[in-house]
């Protein structure tokens, strides 16, 4: 984590090759989500004419979409009918139980929220698998989630973010070796009771 940093600037000559693509793949399918609801559906997206019509839709990050390898676009359920499905038919009983006890019953809103909050655990999974496999990566929240839908024929689920991943172009100027991290003092975010 040292040396994991959002990068600024990717090498579009660079590629992943694709053992690693799939083990990312592998990686997101094996994230932890509570109950193991998995409301969850990650796109990868290299396929240079659809980057194309993305970068159009993600604000500053332009450069990055067209020039990484691969746009991954984290996308949770938005159909609570299919939803609720899967986890009626999926999960074990004390699961469904948890999920008609305690998550059913809110909005249809707080029912989305809780969605999303595993979809940023699936996130954080990635971004460290990333970062130990020696792949460069940024995340952006920085995208227009309903065009990205509309690209990407999302019918069931609704783009939350997406992470560019490749390599760093060597005059990056964000890199920790050009500039260094800055983190708060471990004292001020970590409690030990």
């Amino acid at each position: 984590m040292r040396t994991r940093y959002t990068t600024k600037k990717y090498d579009a000559s660079k590629k992943i090759e694709s053992s690693k693509i799939q083990e990312l793949k592998e990686i997101l399918r094996l994230s932890p989500s509570s109950i193991n609801s998995q409301p969850w559906k990650f796109t990868f997206v290299s396929d240079p004419e659809i980057k194309e019509q993305l970068s159009k839709h993600s604000w500053h990050n332009t450069n990055k979409v067209l020039d990484c390898d691969t746009v991954v676009v984290f996308s949770r359920i938005n159909n609570l009918e299919v939803f609720e499905q899967h986890v009626s038919e999926n999960l074990p009983q004390s699961s469904v139980n948890y999920y008609n006890d305690y998550i059913k019953p809110q909005t249809e809103d707080q029912i989305k929220t809780w969605c999303d909050k595993q979809v940023y655990l699936a996130l954080g999974v990635f971004l460290s698998a990333c970062a130990a496999m020696d792949i460069d990566a940024t995340p952006m929240e920085g995208v227009e989630p309903e065009k990205y839908d509309e690209i990407l024929k999302q019918i069931d689920h609704a783009t939350l973010m997406a992470v560019a991943i490749g390599y760093r172009d060597p005059d990056d100027a964000n890199q920790p070796s050009q500039k260094p991290k800055s983190r708060k003092d471990v004292i001020k975010v970590v409690d030990a009771i």
